[in-house]
């Protein structure tokens, strides 16, 4: 990917609806392109890179003007700058995807450039699986919202060598943890997720989402699931929290 340029989904300003900042307001930057394909994935137009990128004209609008890809440093500075006018409004910038740390070269260039001329935190939502990557912009982010991937709800294999790198990592700054999960989560998926964050620290926080059904996906966890799942975490981290995607309540992006 190039250093000097992003391939983008879309910009816009909303409400945050997931984990431990769910209700603040943010300006999201969603890269395109994404190194898995959950199946419970909720933006599958950002998994794949297109020739235009959407910016929203007015937050809460879901109107969107069309600009083409991939997007330059200064362009993408000014846009953010259009939705941070009404000062002391956002509480940080969510850099989110697909999978940002993809770009990662233009990440290394974009956020030093973005912080001369927006000072809010700088708020990385990641899957969890690029250590490597991570660890080449660690310095640059703020706060990392870490989404620890279980087979289960992925559909896919297991990651938790990966994640325990990441976590590692990511530990050098401000970091939670959010597990998505399923009807078909058992127990023991959750334990070894569990296990994985003591062993750096019982202190990150963890959030458990219900999935929310979408795609192949027709049911949400049921409720004693939720509360075993909350019971069994609750045992060994000190933080735990069952957040669903609240901005698919509010009907916001």
């Amino acid at each position: 990917m190039s250093s000097t340029d992003a391939q983008l989904c879309e910009v816009f300003n909303s409400i945050q609806g997931e984990g431990l900042y769910v209700g603040e307001r943010q300006t999201f930057i969603r890269f395109a392109g994404c190194n898995l394909s959950c199946q419970y994935c909720d933006s599958p137009a950002a998994l794949n890179i297109t020739k235009e990128y959407g910016v929203e004209k007015i937050p809460g609008t879901r109107q969107f003007a069309k600009y083409p890809n991939p997007a330059g440093i200064n362009q993408l500075i000014e846009l953010v700058n259009l939705f941070e006018a009404p000062k002391l409004i956002s509480h940080s910038i969510s850099l989110t995807g697909g999978e940002p740390l993809l770009q990662v070269d233009f990440l290394k260039n974009f956020i030093p450039a973005l912080k001369e001329k927006v000072s809010l935190p700088i708020y990385l939502e990641t899957n969890g699986v690029l250590p490597d990557h991570l660890s080449e912009i660690i310095d640059l982010i703020d706060i990392i919202a870490f989404g620890l991937k279980l087979p289960s709800a992925t559909g896919l294999s297991p990651y938790w060598k990966k994640h325990r790198k990441a976590l590692e990592i990511a530990y050098m700054k401000e970091v939670f943890v959010k597990v998505v999960f399923s009807r078909e989560t058992k127990a023991k998926e959750i334990d070894e997720a569990v296990s994985l964050i003591i062993e750096v620290d019982n202190n990150i926080p963890l959030v458990l989402q219900p999935v929310t059904p979408s795609g192949s996906i027709k049911h949400r966890p049921n409720p004693d699931q939720i509360m075993a799942f909350y019971t069994l975490a609750k045992r060994k981290i000190k933080t735990v929290r069952v957040i669903p995607q609240v901005h698919k309540l509010m009907g916001v992006l």
